[in-house]
């Protein structure tokens, strides 16, 4: 089969197309697909330039999110059979193999069903993004109706689908964006509030917004000086979520005073440490975003798509930032 394959840590020309034997249905729950698209996410690039997760040998095949039609099930495989069309988040991290390939074999535990009416390239878009969110804003702020929401980086990949959940949940949501294009975008998703971080004052504006009392929660998907700037735009009591490491120079002095709840959201820690219940718990989130995606109550944008041989481009696409919605691979 052909896969992109991550030949040594660097710079996007790292990425190369080879020939590699293919996967083989092995034990009694495999289940075998032909892969018809790949999601592409930042964590993806960070392994390329700085090494895999799982030391092992190189070449190695990165990409978490994947969809593709089951061609080949294990004697016991009760939840699919060859056709079907499947999502999930597997892979990529230097143990199993990941999705820049044109065929993989994963459990059929941590696969979904294709929402009806998804196609495979938004289906590949999803999986990290929507349980990066979920756990996010449901499992780590318990988000509530009626509460304030502030997602940063509203328009990029988990931003948008972040919004969507908050507003399914009933919650007020603002968001922070760079360009009045993403403005538009992230309004047409339900934000009730826009903030262009280049024109505003973040603080002020979340002021205004909630009458001087502050976002209940704060999802920041940027870095450690918008966790930092974030801090007093948190209500007193107030949660504020970050999907990286503030890094060592955090002043905690405010978030101390306001009694946030700080936490942080890393969805592949259930693969790095082999979670199995954790594991569940995702594929059982991708069961409830399939069933808001197939009645068009959810969406995953796809801002850019790659044929599977250009993976070294949409890395380059990714690492200059400000991308809106998704990248993913396309797989002949």
């Amino acid at each position: 089969m052909k896969a992109m394959v991550m030949t040594a840590p660097g710079g996007p020309e790292v990425l190369a197309l080879h020939d590699l034997p293919e996967p083989a249905v092995v034990r009694p729950t495999d289940v075998k697909v032909r892969l018809r698209a790949a999601g592409v996410n930042p964590v993806d690039t960070k392994i390329r330039s700085r090494g895999l997760f799982h030391p092992g040998p190189l070449p190695a095949v990165l990409g978490c999110d994947g969809a593709g039609e089951v061609v080949a099930v294990g004697r016991m495989v009760t939840r699919f059979k060859p056709g079907d069309l499947v999502w999930f988040c597997n892979g990529g991290l230097g143990r199993e193999q990941g999705n820049y390939a044109q065929v993989t074999v994963i459990d059929e535990t941590l696969a979904e069903a294709v929402p009806a009416g998804v196609d495979c390239v938004h289906a590949a878009a999803a999986p990290l993004v929507l349980i990066t969110a979920w756990e996010a804003l449901c499992s780590r702020c318990c988000l509530q109706e009626g509460q304030t929401a502030l997602i940063h980086a509203g328009a990029g990949g988990v931003g948008h689908v972040a919004i969507q959940l908050a507003r399914l949940w009933g919650a007020r949501v603002a968001a922070t964006v760079s360009s009045p294009e993403k403005a538009a975008f992230v309004r047409g998703l339900g934000a009730e509030e826009v903030i262009d971080y280049t024109r505003q004052d973040l603080v002020a504006a979340v002021n205004a917004w909630t009458g001087g009392r502050g976002a209940d929660i704060v999802l920041d998907t940027v870095g450690p000086a918008v966790f930092q700037a974030s801090i007093p735009a948190v209500a007193h009591y107030g949660r504020l979520v970050t999907l990286l490491d503030p890094g060592p120079g955090i002043d905690w002095k405010e978030a101390r005073m306001r009694n946030l709840h700080v936490s942080f959201v890393l969805m592949l820690t259930p693969m790095l440490r082999d979670l199995p219940e954790a594991r569940a718990a995702q594929v059982d989130i991708l069961r409830q975003c399939g069933e808001w995606m197939g009645r068009g109550e959810l969406r995953v944008a796809v801002g850019h798509t790659f044929p599977l041989e250009q993976a070294a481009e949409a890395h380059r696409l990714i690492e200059q930032g400000h991308v809106q919605g998704k990248v993913v691979l396309t797989i002949d």
